[in-house]
């Protein structure tokens, strides 16, 4: 009998992890800290989300609390079993932006994953110390702005996660682009690879469509460092997605899952999602009258204040996405639940322990 080789180990800024899987930072309400903290301590990099910590941790620990406290608190939890413990911050959420940076700083994340939407000015904020910056991107173009933009400030990336268009959640491609074959993740690859290469030769992990340890294998032989899962993560017994959330994503099947445009997320960005999630297809009925009260997804009004969300107007062609996650995750079960997923949800059959999942990744 053959014993698999091990999969190699991943170091980011000094960090040895002993497997090169980092956990998506699902949001809201899935990537909490027993999923990311379980994560940590099997050897990989567990990864929160920080979106709506404030009022997550606010309901669990029975007092009020601040995003800035809400993000410190919840980084103590997970990071307390060991291991390496991130954190997803999303640009698209500026309103919390700057004090969930400030509170993962101060609290020693392990690293800082920051997407949807270019975090150009994240290394300004604060001294980083110990902590990993690392931006997500889905073009080699992205990439290269971020790292000019950064060198301004004596800085640069210290790995990068390099987003296909398969992944779940807000994708970082048009709709017309979603489709092509020079997107795929293989052929982003080898572009991202050189500018990262170029720019101190920081490690490049890759996300979208990974599920097997024939996948990350795949990935690794291509040139990759490490890659980011987020659907299998989803159906652990970790997870803190509800229990209709997770069985909706073993029933899905190829043609269940959808990027959603026109009604779609109130970003603007691509936004890929089940289609039996309620919230879409009362959406797609245009039957759901707005209730954006929440206010997590704000763009800038005329005098530059965070106060416009398209959900909170109409819902003719958007989503209300705060209430639509928060009643995925459970929280808020007035509120019809939004279900996303990566484009490869169909091939997901059981719900795991994260260690036996790990395992399994892993190959051992």
């Amino acid at each position: 009998m053959t014993t698999a080789r091990a999969l190699p180990s991943l170091t980011i800024k000094g960090m040895r992890m002993p497997v090169p899987i980092i956990q998506g930072g699902m949001g809201i309400g899935v990537s909490l800290a027993p999923l990311a903290g379980a994560v940590a301590r099997a050897g990989g990099l567990g990864t929160l989300s920080s979106a709506a910590l404030d009022r997550l941790v606010s309901q669990r620990v029975g007092s009020a609390l601040g995003t800035y406290a809400a993000v410190r608190e919840e980084l103590s939890a997970a990071k307390a079993g060991g291991g390496f413990v991130g954190i997803n911050i999303m640009v698209a959420l500026q309103r919390d932006y700057e004090a969930s940076v400030r509170g993962a700083l101060d609290e020693g994340a392990h690293a800082i994953v920051s997407g949807a939407g270019l975090p150009l000015s994240l290394p300004t904020m604060k001294p980083r110390g110990d902590t990993a910056l690392i931006p997500i991107v889905s073009s080699a173009r992205a990439l290269s702005l971020i790292c000019r933009r950064w060198e301004r400030e004596h800085s640069r990336p210290d790995a990068v996660v390099l987003e296909g268009p398969l992944a779940g959640g807000h994708l970082g491609f048009r709709m017309d682009q979603v489709d092509l074959e020079e997107n795929r993740l293989e052929r982003l690859l080898p572009p991202v690879k050189a500018v990262a290469q170029a720019h101190g030769d920081f490690p490049v992990i890759v996300a979208g469509g990974i599920h097997t340890n024939a996948d990350i294998r795949r990935f690794l032989a291509l040139g990759a460092d490490g890659v980011q899962l987020g659907t299998r993560f989803l159906v652990t017994e970790e997870s803190s997605a509800s229990p209709a959330y997770k069985q909706a994503v073993l029933r899905a099947t190829p043609a269940d899952v959808l990027v959603a445009d026109d009604p779609g997320s109130p970003c603007g960005l691509p936004f890929r999602v089940l289609r039996e999630s309620p919230m879409y297809q009362s959406a797609l009925a245009r039957r759901r009258t707005p209730k954006c009260d929440k206010g997590y997804v704000l763009l800038r009004d005329e005098r530059g204040r965070y106060t416009r969300c398209p959900a909170r107007q109409d819902n003719e062609h958007s989503f209300c996405i705060c209430n639509g996650l928060l009643g995925s995750a459970g929280i808020g079960s007035e509120e019809e639940p939004l279900y996303t997923a990566g484009a490869g949800v169909w091939r997901v059959d059981r719900i795991l322990p994260v260690r036996e999942l790990m395992a399994e990744l892993a190959g051992t």
